[in-house]
């Protein structure tokens, strides 16, 4: 049962009853070490697509709006307000960073299950006005410095990309490993391709609610693997999720119980 997960997995007190890392704690001195000595080209490969225009924004939970502020005197010292002859606009730019088109991090302050968050924290030190003061990202502010390992279910699948809420299962991760020749291992951030950029841009798919991505069933696999942040092309659940006690179990489990972070 997937609401079991939050006590089988949970990391609450492993590394302390003040720890806000969660699964970060892998990546120890060592882990970051390994992760370096790993690099043999060193050429920088950009994963960026264009931020979200209108039309986009129209299929997606991001939003980025953007006000003038004009003539702006007034935010101006005393000695500007009397020149009436000049004048200045300015923009002023805000991005949602929780959506379906932009790349962003999950703290764990992120989810809350029954009014709780990470470690046992009460989810009301997260405030709409200052933010959260327990598990927010800039609790990762020394940086996540590891090894990715990305794993193509697509390619394992044999498809240019997975459909729609189809799931990725354990014996998905396990079979891209034996085909890439690589084992995921404590510390290691694991990156889920499911092929979605190339469905984007080859056949229009909008990235609404019904998306591919992690079946709740991955969960034991990362746990037991010491998995330290997991990312993916898709906003990482699988949707619909098939659970009907809990919409959104990845994130769920993932970000209060086991305090792993998300990419």
């Amino acid at each position: 049962d997937v609401l079991g997960y939050f006590d089988t997995l949970s990391n609450w007190g492993r590394w302390g009853d003040d720890d806000e890392l969660g699964t970060l704690n892998h990546i120890t001195d060592d882990v970051r070490l390994a992760a370096a000595r790993a690099v043999r080209h060193g050429r920088s490969v950009s994963c960026a697509w264009e931020v979200a225009v209108p039309e986009d924004m129209e299929r997606s939970t991001t939003t980025c709006p953007c006000a003038a502020d004009m003539p702006g005197a007034e935010n101006m010292p005393p000695a500007f307000h009397a020149d009436r002859r000049w004048g200045f606009s300015s923009e002023r730019l805000g991005i949602t960073f929780h959506g379906n088109t932009l790349t962003h991090i999950d703290s764990p302050c992120h989810m809350f299950w029954d009014g709780t968050m990470y470690n046992g924290r009460s989810h009301s030190l997260v405030d709409a006005a200052t933010g959260s003061a327990w598990a927010a990202v800039t609790a990762a502010a020394n940086g996540i410095i590891t090894r990715g390992v990305l794993l193509d279910v697509a390619r394992v699948r044999d498809v240019p990309w997975l459909e729609p809420g189809q799931g990725v299962f354990p014996d998905d991760l396990e079979e891209a490993e034996r085909r890439q020749g690589v084992r995921v291992r404590p510390g290691d951030a694991v990156l889920l391709r499911t092929g979605y950029g190339r469905a984007r841009h080859e056949a229009g798919e909008s990235g609404g609610f019904t998306q591919a991505g992690w079946h709740a069933s991955c969960l034991p696999w990362l746990h037991e693997r010491g998995v330290a942040l997991i990312g993916a092309d898709t906003p990482q659940d699988v949707q619909p999720s098939g659970y009907e006690g809990v919409l959104m179990p990845v994130h769920a489990v993932s970000l209060v119980a086991m305090g792993l972070w998300m990419l």
